[in-house]
């Protein structure tokens, strides 16, 4: 892939496929081909599974739950590692981990235009934020990634979960300001996800009408708001008091540790 932070997919089925590297990041910059953010894979084409290879990926970490992973497995790739790490484990009924049947099952659909209008739908998605800052399964799930990431798992990387912007966004986010990537670079990969996905969700917004919802409300649920990685950070400040005590305190990762990350994944 190009150098170009944030640069589009080279694979048109996985429009939120990108690569993490080339953000300025202290003296230099994040390494390029070292760590990929998607999508799932269920709208990859097979024709474009060679281009995908190209990428050279050897360690796949799906921040899915398992229903998620039975129902849209991921591809069989040779020599790729495949680490599952369910993050919202504990949280419940997480509509990120439960987007297909909060789109397909009517009476979740008659509920959601009903309950989730006038800004109910951020609220809902914010409070999954805080969760994946503080959730005992979110800080084991990013503690093992993070690991991962150290070493213990062969590289390239690339991580995803079902839309590739929460559990995702989350992974990327905390990785990027770790290595001392600018706020407005943070919040700039995060937010390509509107103009990358939202656009390929038609269909998606089309069966919720379909089905007798009101499209309009799911904005909110399908793309990302730059309030959501706020409440993430507000966490983060809250709990641990910064991005390095996040690390520290919440995820076992020492100064020793997050040292050795910014000098593995960076130039």
């Amino acid at each position: 892939m190009t150098t170009t932070p944030g640069a589009p997919s080279p694979i048109s089925t996985l429009p939120n496929l990108r690569d993490l590297g080339g953000y300025p990041a202290g003296a230099g910059s994040v390494r390029t081909g070292m760590l990929y953010r998607s999508t799932d894979f269920s709208s990859m084409a097979s024709a474009d599974l060679a281009e995908f290879e190209k990428l050279g990926v050897r360690t796949i970490y799906d921040l899915r739950s398992s229903v998620e992973r039975t129902a849209l497995p991921d591809p069989d790739l040779p020599d790729v590692t495949d680490v599952h790490l369910d993050v919202l484990a504990d949280a419940g009924m997480a509509i990120p981990a439960n987007i297909g049947k909060f789109l397909s099952d009517p009476k979740t659909v008659a509920m959601a235009t009903a309950e989730l209008k006038g800004g109910k739908a951020q609220e809902l998605i914010s409070g999954t934020y805080s969760e994946l800052v503080n959730l005992p399964s979110a800080l084991t799930g990013y503690r093992t990634f993070y690991r991962g990431l150290l070493g213990e798992h062969p590289e390239p990387s690339l991580f995803h979960c079902t839309t590739g912007k929460d559990r995702t966004g989350w992974a990327a986010a905390s990785f990027l300001t770790l290595m001392g990537v600018s706020k407005g670079d943070v919040y700039h990969d995060y937010l390509l996800t509107n103009d990358r996905l939202v656009p390929a969700l038609k269909p998606l917004f089309d069966q919720f009408a379909a089905e007798g919802g009101d499209p309009d409300i799911l904005l909110p649920i399908l793309g990302v708001d730059a309030v959501y990685l706020d409440t993430a950070f507000a966490t983060v400040t809250k709990e641990y008091g910064d991005i390095e005590g996040y690390f520290a305190q919440g995820l076992g990762i020492d100064e020793s540790q997050q040292n050795s990350l910014r000098e593995r994944y960076s130039v």
